[in-house]
């Protein structure tokens, strides 16, 4: 099956990743023919990005695109689809493709049955909803699942958007977006925590302390064998219990801190472990530690 040509697309749902890939898909030469939206926020941001196209019922974005891409949140997609199935929206060789990161085809069976081409992309990055994405799309990486015969479409269309394709079998899809959402949301919790206690410690811009130590640490784990935990320091690998049942009084105040604190330590521990950077002396002792 050869790659798409220049299609006429249709955004259901002009948030700030439909609005912004469908921006992307216009600067390659699709047509954006048709978006949904209903909210003043959509409007404001079809008006900056889509210039021209109309704001127009679910239903009628689906009857005039050649592709449909479905930018609503995860838990709607499924019966979003399979209700304007039941309404006969969906055409025979229509591409219809959600942006879900745990989602994949079966949310999109109803288009299927109906004839239409199905696909589920992702684009692994945070949207602002403005032009700014459109440069950051340039080089980012986008998750693709299909059949492997339409397999080149999502590539090419993941292409014709700015970023690097790169195929998630579908029954990956999930855990492949909750590697995503831990390694980079509960970064961004676990970094805002600790802010918080220096902040609260009367520490002026803890960020500017934080930063180094939180870039060399993001900097080596990325650069390291998956799993080696090579560049990891602190109390786990040293096996500094003191260290640690001093922590957990320390952040007795901070209850979530201490917490997420206690949980990732001892996930630590049993990775250092796992990895060969701990003896399972020092792990237990660790482990040991956390509960008590």
């Amino acid at each position: 099956m050869p790659a798409p040509d220049r299609l006429t697309v249709g955004i259901v749902g002009a948030g700030r990743v439909g609005a912004v890939l469908g921006a992307a898909l216009a600067r390659a030469g699709h047509q954006v023919v048709a978006a949904s939206g209903q909210s003043e926020e959509s409007r404001t941001r079809a008006d900056a990005l889509l210039p021209g196209v109309p704001l127009v019922a679910p239903d009628e974005v689906v009857r005039d695109a050649q592709l449909v891409l479905v930018t609503i949140p995860d838990d709607d997609i499924a019966p979003f689809v399979a209700g304007l199935a039941a309404l006969g929206a969906f055409q025979p060789g229509q591409i219809v493709a959600h942006v879900s990161g745990r989602l994949g085809l079966e949310a999109l069976a109803p288009a299927a049955a109906a004839g239409a081409i199905t696909i589920a992309l992702h684009p692994a990055m945070t949207f602002t909803g403005t032009s700014l994405d459109l440069d950051r799309l340039e080089g980012a990486t986008m998750a693709v699942t299909a059949s492997a015969v339409v397999l080149p479409i999502a590539q090419a269309l993941a292409i014709d958007i700015g970023a690097e394709p790169v195929v998630v079998p579908d029954a990956s899809r999930a855990a492949y977006h909750a590697a995503l959402v831990h390694g980079a949301n509960h970064v961004a919790a676990t970094v805002s925590g600790a802010a918080s206690v220096l902040a609260d410690l009367g520490i002026d811009n803890p960020g500017r302390l934080l930063r180094p130590l939180v870039e060399a640490t993001l900097e080596g784990a990325l650069a390291e064998e998956p799993g080696s935990l090579a560049t990891l320091t602190g109390p786990v690998v040293r096996g500094d219990v003191g260290t640690i049942a001093s922590h957990l009084t320390a952040l007795e105040q901070w209850p979530e801190v201490r917490d997420a604190y206690a949980a990732l330590a001892a996930a630590t521990a049993r990775g250092a472990f796992a990895s060969g950077r701990i003896t399972a002396r020092v792990r237990d002792a660790v482990l040991d530690t956390l509960a008590g």
